[in-house]
């Protein structure tokens, strides 16, 4: 059984010393979308930390066969939750099939690559949930395909009030190894920030849109 506030901390506490999230509430990230962020978070790095990766591989695979029960294929949205979601398949000796951002404009024109069948349960796996959309966008594609969505996985997710109405909205369970409640709380407890820092990270929970302009005046 997953204990899973052990688990949010030790994910946690992972992210923090390979560098895989920065946190820089006084010299923000800037988003594709435009808004600045004192967190920036690439989970790829897990992949080049063996011990790491294999911890994250059994974890997720726990959460899927305690969550979903059984499946009969995991799907992985490209491209960052290839890697992870072929991890998985491996752990639980499932089949693997990824989703596309969008249909190859050549060949096939497929948009999901690999073998399933229409009425299989899918669980998808992805490594970063900010508001959901992208991931959602592979949930649906496997629904369109026939496929039944049992739910969702991933390493981390920021906590966003539009991830979880999204994803209320499309009628699907997402669950995460950590988030950003707890990391925040294990890097103000362990020195990565100072308590003023914390203040910043907590107040950028609170309206990351409107957090830089705050921050800039």
């Amino acid at each position: 059984m997953i204990n899973k506030s052990e688990v949010e901390q030790k994910v946690a506490e992972f992210l923090l010393q390979i560098k895989a999230i920065k946190l820089q509430p006084n010299n923000p990230f800037t988003w594709a979308s435009g808004w600045k962020s004192p967190i920036y978070c690439d989970n790829r790095i897990t992949l080049s930390h063996p011990a790491i990766r294999t911890y994250i591989r059994q974890k997720l695979s726990s959460l899927i066969q305690e969550e979903f029960g059984s499946v009969s294929v995991i799907a992985g949205v490209a491209t960052a939750g290839i890697p992870q979601g072929v991890l998985v398949a491996q752990e639980l000796g499932l089949p693997f099939i990824y989703v596309r951002s969008k249909a190859k404009e050549h060949g096939t024109g497929s948009l999901i690559e690999g073998e399933f069948s229409p009425g299989q349960r899918v669980v998808v796996v992805e490594d970063l949930i900010s508001t959901g959309k992208s991931s959602l966008q592979a949930v649906h594609a496997l629904r369109d395909a026939g496929c039944e969505v049992a739910g969702l996985v991933a390493i981390f997710n920021y906590g966003f009030a539009a991830a979880d109405e999204n994803f209320k909205n499309a009628k699907c369970r997402f669950l995460t190894l950590s988030n950003y409640n707890s990391l925040i709380d294990y890097a103000a407890e362990h020195s990565f920030v100072s308590a003023d820092d914390l203040k910043l990270l907590r107040k950028w929970r609170e309206d990351p849109q409107a957090w830089g302009n705050n921050i800039e005046s």
